[in-house]
């Protein structure tokens, strides 16, 4: 009786203890949200926006935190449903998940506080969309649309905040309720701008998740999980490449209309590195060997993307028309 106490209580000392929070959390998938985050500070930085330090890191803490949550949560539900150990006891799990959750909401409360009713709603539609992405009778993780669920609110979302909380009042758009009636302003232009910038992050996060569903079609099909790849089959490969082309069209197509400085054509070179790794998805699509060329080809582009974009914040003469 007393070695097995000891062991449990090895196994709850030092490093251990972190590793099994760490892998609890995924912290590796964590880049998904940090890296959209700091392309939006960059774009900022480049099209002359003071950035509100409180507003912004207020926003990146709960948002980081309710990506956690969002993990534990999917997590908690897969272990559950397919029988698998999860890195803590059940009641323990539940409890770091709670607390995630309570965390991410008073962040969020906060920079509502800070901004206006639009974070508000916004919020809650990534809370909503956050839990019922893992969680209930048919989780949108396990249908044809996680790759476009996930892709909009970490591609789309995350910059449309950043940006919407750190530019001047009606920059991006403006509303206003009176008599019953609900009027919208839209800069046409800064929208423009923002739904180009988020073609990026959405392509290399949704090419991340159908790459993951590629490689495990068969294992999702035998517990009831249908998935874009799935339906899409060997055509799926073809969808993977296409998100890759589009990501570098968007990027010279914002080039061209001024949104970006000259020196982000540079990350056209990343195209080499980037088809290598299509090349050999295409010719193994195997979890263990392959999957993580989708991570390699986010990581390649999202970097330097980020940098580039800084970067043309510094080129003298230059400037968004």
């Amino acid at each position: 009786m007393e070695t097995v106490t000891k062991n449990r209580h090895q196994e709850w000392t030092g490093l251990d203890v972190v590793k099994r929070t760490l892998n609890y959390f995924e912290i590796k998938t964590k880049i998904t949200s940090v890296f959209p985050f700091l392309m939006g500070v960059a774009y900022l930085q480049l099209s002359g926006y003071e950035i509100d330090l409180l507003k912004t890191v207020v926003f990146f803490l709960g948002m980081f935190c309710f990506d956690l949550t969002a993990t534990t949560i999917n997590n908690y539900n897969d272990t559950k449903k397919n029988h698998q150990t999860l890195q803590f006891g059940r009641h323990m799990a539940m409890a770091i998940l709670f607390l995630l959750f309570a965390i991410s909401v008073s962040l969020g409360l906060v920079l509502v506080y800070l901004t206006d009713p639009l974070v508000l709603l916004l919020g809650v539609l990534c809370f909503f969309f956050g839990v019922i992405y893992s969680y209930g009778p048919v989780p949108i993780s396990h249908g044809p649309y996680g790759e476009l669920v996930s892709g909009f609110f970490y591609g789309v979302v995350i910059p449309a905040i950043l940006i919407y909380i750190n530019v001047p009042e009606g920059g991006l758009f403006s509303y206003a309720l009176e008599g019953g009636m609900l009027s919208v302003i839209l800069d046409i232009r800064s929208v423009a701008g923002l739904l180009l910038l988020s073609v990026v992050p959405f392509c290399l996060t949704a090419n991340i998740m159908l790459a993951n569903n590629i490689c495990d079609v068969k294992r999702d099909v035998a517990v009831n999980r249908y998935t874009l790849a799935y339906y899409l089959d060997k055509k799926a490969l073809w969808l993977f490449a296409a998100l890759y082309y589009m990501v570098y069209l968007s990027v010279i197509v914002m080039v061209a209309a001024g949104f970006l400085s000259p020196l982000s054509l540079i990350l056209l070179i990343s195209l080499i590195p980037v088809q290598k790794n299509i090349n050999l998805f295409f010719k193994k699509q195997v979890k263990e060997e392959t999957f993580i060329v989708s991570i390699k080809n986010f990581l390649i582009v999202i970097i330097l993307h980020t940098l580039l974009i800084f970067g043309g914040s510094f080129l003298p003469g230059w400037g968004p028309r």
